[in-house]
Order: C-alpha cells, then sequence, then structure tokens
C-alpha cells in the first residue's frame, strides 16, 4: 500500500519488505539525529493493522500467543509471539488495548494470513477479527516527543517512542503539524543500535523466541499453554538454544554493506572458513557507522573476529550463549 507521504519533498521510496513508504527524505543522518533527540516522526503506514473486539477478546489472545492477556490493562503496550507447533515464530504481534479493541500492528505482507489463522481459532468465543490496514495506518513518534496526539487515536508507549493507529485518511494532516518526516531506515538503524529483532529479517522458518531476546519481552514464561509451549519450556528449562543474536561492529572502510544472508565466518578462517551464521539486519549509524544484527551458531566464541562475506566484524553479544 502507496504512503501518500511519498509525495513529501526529498521522499526516496524504499524497496522490498519496506516498499510503500519512504527509506528516508533526502538526509539519512539527519533523520537519524532527530529521531534520537525525540523529534519528527516515522511513516510506519505500510505495515499490516488488526483489530480484535469482543467480551472475550484478551483471554481468547492468551490462549493463542505467548504473552499473558488476561489482566493487560488499557493504554498497556505489549508485544506477542504466534508460534508452530515446534515453537519457531510465525508471527510477531505489537499490541495495545483501548478498553474496546485490541490494536495490533504487523510485519508487512503477514496480515492475511494472520487473520485467516485468528479466524480459525474463533469457536464459540465473543470475538470479532479484523484487517483494518485499508483504513487505520501507523506512524511512530521516538522517545522523548512532546508532540501531542490527535485525539481518538489508540497508541502504543514504549521505551522506544509511541506507535500511533491513526485515520489514513489524516496521514497528510499528521505530517504537516508532527514533521520533520524521518524514513524507515533512520528507524531501522535505531532498531538494530538497541540490538531489537524484526520479524523476517532476525528470524526464519527455524527461528525459535530464544535465539533472538524475546523471551520475557514476548514470551511470558508463567502463563497457561500456547501452540509451541513445549519448545520454549524445555529450552528454556533444560537446554540452551542453537544459535544466538549478536551486534555487530563493521569495517567502516568498506562501501557496501553486508546484506541479509551474508555468510558470517571466523576472521582467522577467511572466506573459506566454516559459515557459523549470517547477517540479519546491516546499516549505517549516525554515530556508530556501518553496523549488523546477525545470527551465529550459539558455540561461537563471544570474543572472536568475525567476518560477514568480506568485511570485518567485532561482535557483542546480545543473547548469551
Amino acid at each position: 500500500m502507496k504512503s501518500p507521504l511519498l509525495s513529501l519533498p526529498g521522499a526516496v521510496a524504499a524497496e522490498g519488505r519496506d516498499e510503500g513508504v519512504a527509506a528516508h527524505y533526502g538526509d539519512l543522518f539527519r533523520e537519524q539525529r532527530a529521531l534520537a533527540g525525540g523529534h519528527g516522526f516515522v511513516d510506519l503506514s505500510h505495515r499490516g493493522v488488526v483489530a480484535v473486539t469482543g467480551d472475550d477478546r484478551l483471554s481468547w489472545l492468551h490462549l493463542l500467543v505467548t504473552q499473558h492477556m488476561t489482566d493487560l490493562p488499557p493504554g498497556q503496550a505489549t508485544e506477542a509471539l504466534i508460534l508452530s507447533a515446534n515453537g519457531h515464530i510465525e508471527h510477531a504481534l505489537y499490541l495495545v488495548d483501548d478498553g474496546e479493541t485490541v490494536w495490533a500492528h504487523v510485519e508487512p505482507g503477514t496480515r492475511e494470513e494472520l487473520v485467516a489463522y485468528l479466524e480459525s481459532m474463533k469457536f464459540f468465543y465473543r470475538v470479532e477479527v479484523a484487517d483494518r490496514t485499508d483504513d487505520i495506518a501507523v506512524v511512530h513518534l521516538p522517545a522523548g516527543s512532546i508532540a501531542e496526539v490527535p485525539e481518538g487515536a489508540a497508541v502504543r508507549e514504549t521505551p522506544h517512542g509511541r506507535d500511533l493507529f491513526l485515520p489514513r485518511a489524516d496521514l497528510e494532516s499528521f505530517a504537516a503539524s508532527h514533521g520533520p518526516a524521518a524514513g524507515i531506515l533512520a528507524y531501522e538503524a535505531l532498531r538494530v543500535e538497541a540490538h531489537r529483532p524484526r520479524l523476517g529479517f532476525e528470524t526464519d522458518h527455524r527461528t525459535i523466541p530464544h535465539e533472538v531476546g524475546l523471551i520475557g519481552s514476548a514470551v511470558h514464561l508463567q502463563k497457561g499453554c500456547y501452540r509451541g509451549q513445549e519448545t520454549v519450556a524445555r529450552v528454556q528449562n533444560l537446554g540452551k538454544p542453537p544459535r544466538r543474536l549478536v551486534f555487530l561492529h563493521l569495517d567502516g572502510s568498506e562501501v557496501l554493506l553486508p546484506g541479509h544472508g551474508t555468510p558470517i565466518r571466523l576472521a582467522a578462517d577467511g572466506e573459506e572458513g566454516r559459515q557459523l551464521g549470517f547477517v540479519t539486519s546491516s546499516v549505517r549509524h549516525h554515530e556508530l557507522g556501518p553496523i549488523a544484527l546477525a545470527l551465529v551458531k550459539r558455540n561461537v566464541p563471544v570474543d572472536a573476529p568475525l567476518v560477514a562475506g568480506t568485511t570485518a566484524a567485532a561482535q557483542e553479544t546480545v543473547v548469551e550463549p
């Protein structure tokens, strides 16, 4: 879905998963600095929006997702996963209940499958599931922003900022009163800096929550049964995940960033060494320079110099081995 904010001065359209919004508006580092300072906003209107209403909405969601939902107070932000029967991450939901409706925004391209799954699980519960992407859009105000929230908007307030659920028809008027706009590349740079995993980037078809640090934030360990819980409990109590998320400082002399899927190897072994993982997200940060997140095998030494393709990389631990 193409955002009307692509008509703003300097807008350069994003590609791939983030197609439909602006990658940047002409100055990537200025936009990052603005967000880091609590100014401006990010257009996330390409993300899917799903609404759940009905008296049983919280207790019903509690049965399906990894998060404790039954006592969620109105206005309190949370996040949750839907897992496969084998405990692999299938969906990530960023949620808030406004007292009448649970609002969730999800990755682009995932809403139809998510809605179909939720519809199939309604049974006799008093719930209604609606895909609201066509009429509701998500925008992000950074942490520290003092911008006013439009009346009636549902708000997810987190340590990283506020996600607003706005009528899609109001996007242009919102931009006019809440600028400057920052592109998705600036938003992604701050996400990588904060070590926050993203579905489809830090995850693949076999990722379990422990590997990317989602235990606690998106997975509640003291709640009732849900699909995939057996794997979560077994790894938590008896074992270790096979992979772990790491943060990488990349060689700043390289012109190109190593893209998603670039092999990770030990620097001592060079390009011919055994692949130990892969780059998940790479960005240029306004202070840290080129940085990345990567998934590597659990037994990779935490102090070992690495290479991402041909780019030297120094690792920081995100998930303990």
